[in-house]
Protein backbone atom coordinates (compact mmCIF):
# COMPACT_ATOMS: atom_id res chain seq x y z
CA UNK A 1 0.00 0.00 0.00
CA UNK A 2 1.21 3.11 -1.08
CA UNK A 3 2.35 5.66 1.82
CA UNK A 4 -0.67 8.66 2.61
CA UNK A 5 -0.78 11.07 5.37
CA UNK A 6 -3.19 13.95 6.58
CA UNK A 7 -1.44 17.33 7.29
CA UNK A 8 -3.07 19.23 9.80
CA UNK A 9 -2.48 22.71 11.41
CA UNK A 10 -2.74 21.51 14.62
CA UNK A 11 0.26 22.79 17.61
CA UNK A 12 2.41 19.88 18.59
CA UNK A 13 1.36 17.47 20.54
CA UNK A 14 -2.27 18.27 19.85
CA UNK A 15 -2.92 15.60 16.32
CA UNK A 16 -6.52 15.29 16.58
CA UNK A 17 -6.96 19.32 17.54
CA UNK A 18 -8.74 20.68 20.31
CA UNK A 19 -9.10 18.53 23.56
CA UNK A 20 -12.32 17.54 24.54
CA UNK A 21 -13.91 18.12 21.57
CA UNK A 22 -15.20 14.57 19.97
CA UNK A 23 -17.03 15.87 17.14
CA UNK A 24 -13.81 17.82 15.86
CA UNK A 25 -11.21 14.50 16.78
CA UNK A 26 -13.94 12.42 14.59
CA UNK A 27 -13.82 14.60 11.88
CA UNK A 28 -10.12 14.59 12.08
CA UNK A 29 -10.07 10.81 12.28
CA UNK A 30 -12.12 10.29 9.60
CA UNK A 31 -10.45 12.57 7.39
CA UNK A 32 -7.30 10.05 7.71
CA UNK A 33 -9.07 6.83 7.41
CA UNK A 34 -10.63 8.15 3.95
CA UNK A 35 -7.43 8.02 2.59
CA UNK A 36 -7.02 4.26 2.95
CA UNK A 37 -9.76 4.07 -0.10
CA UNK A 38 -7.36 6.03 -2.49
CA UNK A 39 -6.19 3.52 -4.89
CA UNK A 40 -2.94 5.40 -6.22
CA UNK A 41 0.12 7.20 -3.71
CA UNK A 42 1.30 8.14 -2.51
CA UNK A 43 -0.74 10.89 -1.04
CA UNK A 44 -0.24 14.12 1.62
CA UNK A 45 -3.77 15.38 2.08
CA UNK A 46 -4.57 18.75 3.68
CA UNK A 47 -7.02 19.09 6.45
CA UNK A 48 -8.86 22.53 5.86
CA UNK A 49 -9.74 23.57 9.61
CA UNK A 50 -7.73 25.25 12.14
CA UNK A 51 -9.23 23.39 16.06
CA UNK A 52 -11.52 25.45 17.83
CA UNK A 53 -10.03 28.28 19.68
CA UNK A 54 -6.75 27.70 18.12
CA UNK A 55 -6.51 31.51 16.64
CA UNK A 56 -8.20 32.38 19.86
CA UNK A 57 -4.72 33.76 21.31
CA UNK A 58 -5.83 37.01 23.02
CA UNK A 59 -6.22 37.00 26.98
CA UNK A 60 -4.07 34.92 27.99
CA UNK A 61 -1.65 36.17 30.73
CA UNK A 62 0.33 33.88 33.35
CA UNK A 63 -1.01 33.55 36.80
CA UNK A 64 1.50 35.61 38.08
CA UNK A 65 2.03 39.34 37.58
CA UNK A 66 6.21 38.77 37.32
CA UNK A 67 7.06 42.80 37.45
CA UNK A 68 11.09 43.94 37.68
CA UNK A 69 12.00 42.34 40.87
CA UNK A 70 14.57 43.84 43.70
CA UNK A 71 17.81 43.92 42.29
CA UNK A 72 17.01 43.62 38.54
CA UNK A 73 17.58 47.57 38.07
CA UNK A 74 21.31 46.95 38.64
CA UNK A 75 21.50 44.33 35.71
CA UNK A 76 21.51 40.92 38.92
CA UNK A 77 19.97 38.00 36.99
CA UNK A 78 20.04 36.29 39.82
CA UNK A 79 18.16 38.32 42.00
CA UNK A 80 15.74 38.63 39.27
CA UNK A 81 15.14 34.64 39.02
CA UNK A 82 15.19 34.15 42.99
CA UNK A 83 11.92 36.38 42.65
CA UNK A 84 10.27 34.62 39.74
CA UNK A 85 10.60 32.03 41.03
CA UNK A 86 9.13 32.22 44.43
CA UNK A 87 6.55 34.12 42.68
CA UNK A 88 5.84 30.77 40.86
CA UNK A 89 6.14 28.55 43.54
CA UNK A 90 2.92 28.69 44.68
CA UNK A 91 1.68 28.06 41.26
CA UNK A 92 3.66 25.23 40.42
CA UNK A 93 2.60 23.58 43.68
CA UNK A 94 -1.38 23.74 42.73
CA UNK A 95 -0.52 22.14 39.21
CA UNK A 96 1.26 19.61 40.93
CA UNK A 97 -1.84 19.15 43.52
CA UNK A 98 -3.97 19.06 40.20
CA UNK A 99 -2.09 16.71 38.27
CA UNK A 100 -1.32 14.72 41.30
CA UNK A 101 2.51 14.40 38.92
CA UNK A 102 5.47 16.69 37.83
CA UNK A 103 7.99 16.09 35.10
CA UNK A 104 10.38 18.01 37.58
CA UNK A 105 13.26 15.63 39.13
CA UNK A 106 15.34 14.68 36.38
CA UNK A 107 17.95 16.79 38.41
CA UNK A 108 17.01 15.74 41.67
CA UNK A 109 17.34 19.84 42.60
CA UNK A 110 14.89 21.74 43.99
CA UNK A 111 13.95 24.50 41.45
CA UNK A 112 16.08 27.32 43.29
CA UNK A 113 18.98 24.79 43.51
CA UNK A 114 18.69 24.14 39.50
CA UNK A 115 18.62 28.13 39.06
CA UNK A 116 21.94 28.57 41.67
CA UNK A 117 23.56 25.79 39.51
CA UNK A 118 23.21 26.92 36.01
CA UNK A 119 24.03 30.65 37.56
CA UNK A 120 26.82 29.37 39.16
CA UNK A 121 28.00 27.57 35.91
CA UNK A 122 27.02 30.82 33.68
CA UNK A 123 29.74 32.34 35.74
CA UNK A 124 32.64 29.80 36.19
CA UNK A 125 32.54 26.99 34.13
CA UNK A 126 34.88 24.99 36.64
CA UNK A 127 32.35 24.37 38.75
CA UNK A 128 31.36 20.89 39.55
CA UNK A 129 28.14 19.04 39.09
CA UNK A 130 25.89 19.21 42.13
CA UNK A 131 25.19 15.49 41.99
CA UNK A 132 28.21 13.09 42.40
CA UNK A 133 26.67 10.21 40.31
CA UNK A 134 26.04 12.61 36.69
CA UNK A 135 28.69 14.36 34.94
CA UNK A 136 28.87 18.12 34.25
CA UNK A 137 27.48 17.98 31.33
CA UNK A 138 23.96 15.28 32.05
CA UNK A 139 23.45 17.76 35.14
CA UNK A 140 23.67 20.82 33.00
CA UNK A 141 20.88 19.10 30.63
CA UNK A 142 18.83 17.67 33.40
CA UNK A 143 19.04 21.23 34.98
CA UNK A 144 18.09 23.07 32.22
CA UNK A 145 15.15 20.50 31.48
CA UNK A 146 13.72 20.92 34.70
CA UNK A 147 14.07 24.50 34.95
CA UNK A 148 11.43 24.38 32.01
CA UNK A 149 9.14 22.26 33.28
CA UNK A 150 8.90 24.18 36.53
CA UNK A 151 7.94 27.55 34.32
CA UNK A 152 5.80 25.83 32.04
CA UNK A 153 3.91 23.39 34.94
CA UNK A 154 3.28 26.81 36.78
CA UNK A 155 1.78 28.78 33.93
CA UNK A 156 -0.38 26.58 33.36
CA UNK A 157 -1.93 26.53 36.74
CA UNK A 158 -4.29 29.26 35.67
CA UNK A 159 -7.66 28.86 35.59
CA UNK A 160 -9.22 28.35 31.58
CA UNK A 161 -7.48 26.95 28.49
CA UNK A 162 -4.17 27.44 27.79
CA UNK A 163 -2.16 26.58 24.63
CA UNK A 164 1.31 24.92 24.48
CA UNK A 165 2.83 28.04 22.33
CA UNK A 166 0.68 30.84 24.44
CA UNK A 167 3.05 29.34 27.06
CA UNK A 168 6.01 29.03 24.93
CA UNK A 169 5.54 33.02 24.44
CA UNK A 170 5.06 33.33 27.69
CA UNK A 171 8.22 31.49 28.95
CA UNK A 172 10.78 32.93 26.74
CA UNK A 173 9.98 36.26 25.85
CA UNK A 174 8.81 37.44 29.81
CA UNK A 175 10.88 35.70 32.17
CA UNK A 176 14.12 35.81 33.79
CA UNK A 177 14.12 32.28 33.43
CA UNK A 178 14.68 32.46 30.04
CA UNK A 179 17.38 35.14 30.08
CA UNK A 180 19.42 32.60 32.10
CA UNK A 181 19.12 29.74 29.66
CA UNK A 182 20.22 32.04 26.63
CA UNK A 183 23.60 32.98 28.81
CA UNK A 184 23.61 29.50 29.59
CA UNK A 185 23.64 28.88 25.56
CA UNK A 186 26.06 31.32 24.68
CA UNK A 187 28.69 30.30 27.61
CA UNK A 188 27.73 26.42 26.70
CA UNK A 189 28.13 26.48 22.57
CA UNK A 190 31.95 28.52 23.69
CA UNK A 191 32.86 25.18 25.79
CA UNK A 192 35.92 23.39 24.99
CA UNK A 193 33.84 20.48 26.20
CA UNK A 194 32.18 18.97 22.71
CA UNK A 195 29.68 17.28 24.51
CA UNK A 196 28.66 20.63 26.40
CA UNK A 197 28.93 22.37 23.11
CA UNK A 198 26.38 20.02 21.37
CA UNK A 199 24.16 20.42 24.63
CA UNK A 200 24.66 24.95 24.02
CA UNK A 201 23.41 24.33 20.38
CA UNK A 202 20.69 21.80 20.22
CA UNK A 203 19.10 21.29 23.46
CA UNK A 204 19.22 24.60 26.13
CA UNK A 205 16.94 26.77 23.62
CA UNK A 206 14.64 25.91 21.15
CA UNK A 207 15.08 26.60 17.74
CA UNK A 208 12.35 28.96 16.95
CA UNK A 209 13.20 30.68 19.61
CA UNK A 210 17.06 30.95 19.22
CA UNK A 211 17.04 34.12 17.82
CA UNK A 212 14.73 36.12 19.79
Amino acid sequence: MPPRALWVPFELGRPFGAPDDAGFQKRVLLGALELLEAEEGPILADFPDEAPGALDLTGWACPVNLPPPPGADDGSLSAAIEDEMARLLTWYDLALERRGRTTVGASALSPQEIARFLLSYIDDQGTESPNPDLAIGLALKHSVEDLKAFYMEAATARPGPSSAREVADWFWRQTSGAKLLYALKAVCIASDDDAIKRLGQRAIVPANEAYL
